[in-house]
């Protein structure tokens, strides 16, 4: 039962008046929209914020059980849904900050925090008086006379609360508390180890000559990296993807090639107190304990049930389908890499710190296309501004930066959103760059989920985060590929600002796992295209990208895809296959591993995207548990709605738009296959997804 999603407005008075005056956490913001005001906010103030809230709200649940009155979706369901504003408030500064903003002091801070809102939670998903008036409500829900939405809160709110063990009797649900106290625990040691590896490592160099292969912008990164670091004169290399892609793709010695590669995909994974091994293995046999409790035969079993896949043997068939065809065209393209790695290297076997690099390589023999040549097309301000185009002519939407809003770090931006009659819709913070107070990967959170109560509408407050290496000569630039995750994360963005729901639990992205990569995926369809490169690609002269250039880069774009699709589908059963063990059943990570690597027939070369011990996607926050296949999932949709605008001849058909935008503004208010099938007129068609992956004409 989610209880505590980040987002909030609607503040009550604390029981303790002095921490209410003295907390910023617990004060009105008088601020643009109700920001943070970031620069108030210290770290002491999160635990007795958090524990103010959790007492705020155990009232308002108390009042909804005390209400004397017969249960009705307004004075249940609802009443429910609109509770915890306060908690969730102070949820979705903390939770942000920790990923984009972390401390040692913060991190100590989640390890009380996370049991206590597990406890939390656990306290209203297993209160039987609560449950009870809920159970009334769905028992006499045809004579509720409720619109969909209404429906669909009421469905929710009823499976979420039989989903977290309302049904159980006292001993087994006190057994079921435990169990979620000790995964909230694992998963915070989980993330800090992950950080703490990913952020200590560093590849030193001290000698030009290792930097051969290297593009010069590259390298600049790496010097002024090692510059800031005290160590100037010497050229430093990171496992966050701007710096580590980059190296294994172009840097000419093997041995240093070796040693990154290495160290990014044994993260936590050899022995000390950030390793991971033991943690995977207990969390996935706490998460079949919990699962085999609530009457699943297994945590995917129990996970799916509540996606668009339904069972986990529609998700490991669309997988082995898909496998089928990645594969065998990844053994030919390593077959293709091992003849050039011969050549440099006579007797050499390739091995996996070799795929990026002759990849490469076979790309520019094959093509001519180097994509770094692509970089001073990119410029990451420009690609943003091209995002905000795009985004525009589809749904009307504008975006205002506004220099009077507080930010939490530097080179972080904020900006308003406006529908096409001028009306707001949210606020987004931009956080471009790598720090080392920021998690690795590119994100989009919310702050605040849009809802209306008592007329009035709450808007989104949400932050679009990357980890681009800026550059020193302040014109930061991007591949192509790098430039697609800014139309990714502003897919989620999007999603979220055109939101319109009534509800907090339906809104914005509440929606199926296996859903809400859908308008993230598609928006990425439009980076590339000839008409939007036109709109924002130009290098610092103001000249357009190159034709020739463009056509280039659509003739390279199904290259390597065995390589790019098996680690992805690699990953995602991976994922599948550690969360479909039974209840007792013991888990060697590495051991198990290797087994389900080599049940799909994955050559040695091609280790999964994420491997168990830093697979943050699933044993971090566990928010892709059992899902991290929703990627391919939503690509199987995107491809095929993208072709909706594509068969009118127009990628910005207003028409096509309009229905899109419908399916984005409506939140998890109807059934995801059924505002597809609304949309398209059909289900979707794999074929397409196939052919942009190259693995079919």
């Amino acid at each position: 039962m989610t209880v505590i999603a980040a987002g909030g407005l609607i503040l009550s008075s604390c029981s303790d008046k002095q921490a209410t005056t003295d907390n910023p956490l617990l004060q009105k913001w008088d601020t643009p929209f109700e920001t943070a005001p970031f620069e108030k906010i210290k770290v002491e103030h999160y635990l007795p914020a958090f524990k103010a809230a959790i007492e705020e709200h155990e009232k308002e649940v108390r009042q909804i059980i005390d209400n004397k009155e017969k249960p009705t979706f307004d004075n249940t369901i609802a009443a429910l849904d609109y509770s915890g504003r306060t908690l969730a408030r102070i949820s979705g500064v903390f939770f942000n900050m920790m990923a984009a903003n972390t401390s040692k002091q913060l991190q100590e801070v989640n390890q009380e925090v996370g049991p206590m809102l597990a406890t939390h939670s656990d306290n209203i998903s297993m209160n039987a008086d609560l449950f009870k008036r809920v159970k009334a409500v769905w028992d006499d829900r045809v004579n509720q006379k409720l619109n969909n939405e209404q429906s669909a809160l009421l469905e929710k709110t009823y499976k979420d609360f039989v989903r977290s063990g309302a049904l159980l009797d006292a001993t087994k649900q006190e057994e079921l508390r435990k169990v979620n106290a000790e995964l909230t625990k694992l998963a915070a040691q989980f993330d800090a180890n992950l950080l703490e590896e990913t952020k200590a490592y560093q590849l030193v160099i001290d000698k030009k000559e290792d930097l051969a292969g290297l593009p010069q912008g590259e390298i600049d990164k790496a010097a002024h990296l090692a510059k800031e670091s005290g160590k100037e004169g010497k050229w430093i290399f990171t496992l966050d993807n701007p710096s580590f892609i980059p190296f294994v793709t172009y840097a000419d010695n093997r041995e240093l090639r070796k040693e990154i590669f290495n160290a990014r995909v044994n993260r936590c994974n050899h022995g000390g107190k950030t390793d991971n091994n033991a943690l995977v293995a207990q969390m996935a046999e706490l998460r079949a304990k919990k699962a085999n409790l609530l009457g699943y035969e297994t945590f995917a079993h129990y996970q799916l049930e509540e996606r668009m896949a339904k069972e986990p043997k529609a998700v490991f068939k669309l997988l082995e389908d898909l496998l089928g065809y990645s594969v065998p065209v990844a053994k030919k393209e390593a077959e293709e890499f091992q003849k050039l790695l011969s050549k440099d290297e006579k007797g050499a076997k390739l091995e996996a710190w070799d795929m990026y690099y002759y990849a490469e390589k076979v790309r520019q023999q094959k093509y001519n296309f180097d994509a770094e040549a692509t970089r001073p097309y990119f410029e990451i301000n420009n690609v943003r501004e091209g995002c905000f185009a795009v985004l525009n002519k589809l749904y009307g939407v504008t975006f205002t930066q506004r220099d009077d809003i507080s930010v939490y770090a530097d080179d972080v931006l904020a900006f308003e959103a406006k529908d096409s009659q001028g009306k707001h819709l949210g606020v987004m913070y931009w956080d471009p760059y790598t720090r080392a107070s920021k998690g690795a990967g590119a994100w989009c959170n919310e702050y605040r989920g849009q809802y209306r109560q008592n007329g009035q509408n709450v808007s989104s407050i949400i932050t679009v985060c990357f980890n681009y290496a800026k550059n020193p000569n302040g014109k930061t630039t991007l591949t192509a590929e790098e430039a697609a995750t800014i139309f990714h994360e502003m897919g989620h963005a999007i999603h979220q600002l055109l939101s319109d729901c009534t509800y907090p639990s339906v809104s914005g992205t509440n929606v199926p796992r296996d859903f809400v990569e859908l308008p993230s995926q598609i928006l990425e369809h439009w980076c590339l295209e000839p008409q939007v490169l036109n709109m924002y690609a130009k290098n610092d002269k103001g000249e357009v990208i190159p034709k020739a250039m463009v056509d280039k880069m659509a003739e390279v774009g199904t290259f390597n895809q065995g390589f790019m699709f098996s680690e992805l589908l690699a990953a995602s059963y991976l994922d599948m296959c550690l969360h479909s063990i039974k209840a007792g059943e013991k888990v060697s990570t590495q051991a198990f591993e290797k087994k389900a690597m080599e049940s799909i027939g994955m050559i040695a070369q091609i280790p999964p995207r994420y491997r168990s011990t830093y697979f943050s996607h699933c044993f971090g926050d566990g928010g892709y548990s059992a899902g991290y296949y929703s990627y391919t999932w939503s690509e199987w949709l995107d491809a095929d709605a993208y072709q909706a605008f594509k068969e009118t001849g127009d990628i910005f058909n207003p028409e096509v738009a309009a229905k899109f935008k419908k399916l984005l503004s409506s939140g998890g208010t109807e059934d995801a296959m059924s505002m597809y099938v609304e949309f398209r007129g059909k289900e979707p068609d794999i074929n397409a997804l196939l052919k942009n992956r190259g693995m079919i004409k």
